[in-house]
């Protein structure tokens, strides 16, 4: 991987700054597909992202970014339930961290780890 040029890094750096400034979902959506993951994660955990902002950054390949929209607190349920994994072989760090904010929001879970008539 090439290195990047101080033009490129001043540019990340921008959006970077952006992500954090950002005031409304118009304005954190540029976001969902900036190159970056970091920039998206920092975008995810924008404080004045709403619900449908943070539902759409949930389908972010990477986990870290999913990990920062469950950590959001204005996150949905409706997210949340969805970020969870019926596959227990494929139940990873996103699972783990959607079910333990629901457990916080009293959703009940069974002895298969999703929830229980959620």
């Amino acid at each position: 991987m090439a290195k990047k040029t101080p033009e490129q890094k001043a540019a990340e750096q921008l959006r970077y700054t952006a992500a954090c400034g950002a005031a409304n979902a118009a304005e954190l959506e540029p976001f969902l597909t900036d190159p970056n993951q970091a920039v998206r994660a920092t975008a995810a955990m924008n404080p004045d992202a709403d619900a449908e902002i943070l539902d759409r950054f949930a389908n972010d390949r990477f986990w870290g970014v999913r990990v920062e929209v469950i950590r959001n607190a204005n996150v949905g349920k409706h997210t949340l339930l969805r970020l969870l994994e019926a596959d227990v072989g494929k139940r990873g760090v996103v699972h783990h961290e959607a079910r333990a904010k629901l457990e916080q929001l009293g959703v009940a879970f069974g002895e298969d780890g999703m929830p229980s008539g959620a």
